[in-house]
């Protein structure tokens, strides 16, 4: 299919498509941030928090324990290690596939937290100390390349004097007065910084297609500075690099909507990262996850042609299990901006993960154009609708008249409670991989290539042991 972008953003064992904008939550595990210090300080509320987003939307988690508000007081190292080291580890016990960003200045704390696990570096200083360059190079992750240095070429409002094209013996010269600053001089500035820390990082070995760019906005930046610099979000792009957009609850957007209180900034924030969007960016990086997700899902959906590839798993042990996967199959045809393209056969299946009897399955091939934390919910409605129970003492697990699994879109990679992309069990579900062989030629290799591992036919659970037939959907 075509796209306007198939640009991909390498984090270490991660590489996050660019192809649709992500959205990183913020995570301040801090006293003194300027909009919610102390919310998340204690680490359990903080983990807690972070599992939240990732099921509000957000493709990564960007993980701080140094505010960098205006007068910010400086932390140490170690202070700053001791706030969030036990966060990434209770975020990625939960959610071992998850993308975990560290927001740090300090090159010991980056080499700490990438042992652990984390796949981004977002650097304040835009890796302009030459320790958070060797760490970069080391590990491979991801690297966000911010700019703080203060503006010097000056940047007040411009004025032109025009002179009169009137022939006069004394005609008053006019003066015509600009609202922002110009904007060569800022963007020269600034991506002058950007594009030398970039080449920078990559003479020390680290890789192109790690380096992502944030024009860092509110960081000694006037209101008008800021707005100039949005409005150039093309410009930035132009650069290659993947452009980090990063406005949330700042100064000038309550100085652009007229709202005083830095927590209540979250729509005029959503109105600028779509203008960012629109302008290119792909990075969004915001506190409101879940109001963020709305808008740009539901921006890029009636904006955008992008229907992806992906794989339903339904499965019913209860009652008419044949015609629940039938109607199955019919209600996700009827979904909003979703398509069903091929459906495989039904198949007897063994009872797997504690299920009590045996299962008929099938594998539905879809296109959509919907979020896949949108679309889960739908699958969700199309389970209560054809009156699934869910009794928590099974975890899942138990008799049901219809299971929908979306088990993999084109592109995307996702971690959360709610929805995991790719199944973290589609590689060793024999009752998933026989049927997607009706709908394509090797699906284990489909699937190798996609970065799923995939088991040995024996080493399979839930293996098929009947073809039943068709479904009549259509």
């Amino acid at each position: 299919m075509l796209r306007e972008d198939y640009s991909v953003w390498r984090c270490g064992r991660h590489e996050l498509s660019l192809a649709r904008p992500r959205v990183m939550g913020i995570l301040n595990v801090t006293p003194d941030s300027f909009s919610d210090g102390g919310k998340n300080l204690d680490p359990q509320k903080a983990v807690t928090r972070a599992l939240q987003m990732l099921d509000e939307g957000a493709d990564i988690i960007d993980v701080g324990g140094e505010s960098t508000r205006p007068g910010f007081t400086p932390v140490s190292p170690d202070e700053e290690a001791g706030r969030i080291v036990p966060v990434i580890r209770g975020i990625l016990e939960a959610a071992p596939t998850a993308i975990i960003s560290v927001d740090t200045r300090h090159a010991p704390v980056a080499k700490v937290c990438a042992r652990l696990g984390v796949s981004i570096i977002n650097d304040v200083n835009g890796f302009s100390d030459p320790a958070m360059v060797q760490v970069a190079a080391e590990t491979g992750l991801g690297c966000i390349v911010m700019h703080w240095n203060k503006l010097g070429a000056g940047s007040s409002r411009r004025s032109v004097t025009l002179d009169s094209v009137r022939p006069a013996r004394s005609v008053p010269t006019s003066t015509r007065r600009f609202t922002l600053p110009e904007e060569a001089p800022i963007m020269r500035e600034i991506m002058g910084f950007l594009g030398d820390q970039a080449r920078i990082l990559m003479r020390a070995g680290v890789k192109r297609e790690c380096i992502c760019v944030d024009p860092g906005p509110g960081f000694d930046k006037t209101a008008d500075e800021d707005v100039v610099i949005q409005r150039a979000t093309r410009k930035l792009t132009s650069m290659g690099y993947p452009v980090c957009c990063a406005p949330s609850r700042k100064r000038f957007v309550g100085a652009i909507s007229g709202v005083t209180e830095a927590p209540q900034r979250d729509f005029a924030t959503a109105g600028v990262v779509l203008s960012a969007v629109e302008g290119g960016a792909r990075v969004l990086r915001v506190h409101d996850v879940a109001g963020t997700a709305q808008a740009v899902n539901s921006y890029w959906a009636v904006a955008k042609n992008d229907a992806r590839q992906g794989f339903i798993s339904l499965g019913s042990n209860v009652g008419d299990r044949i015609g629940h996967l039938t109607q199955a199959v019919r209600l996700i045809n009827e979904i909003p901006l979703t398509c069903v393209v091929q459906v495989s056969h039904a198949y007897e299946t063994e009872p797997a993960y504690g299920i009590a009897t045996p299962v008929v399955n099938a594998v539905a091939e879809i296109r959509t154009e919907l979020h896949p934390t949108v679309l889960v919910e739908a699958l969700m409605d199309v389970e209560a609708k054809l009156k699934r129970v869910r009794d928590p003492r099974m975890a899942g697990h138990g008799p049901r008249t219809i299971d929908c699994d979306l088990c993999w879109v084109e592109d995307e990679e996702h971690a959360g409670a709610k929805l995991t992309l790719p199944h973290p069990h589609l590689g060793e579900r024999d009752y998933v991989l026989v049927p997607m062989e009706d709908l394509m030629h090797d699906p284990a290799r489909f699937l190798i290539h996609a970065g799923v591992p995939v088991y040995a036919p024996g080493d399979r659970v839930g293996h098929v042991t009947a073809e039943i037939g068709e479904l009549d959907w259509q």
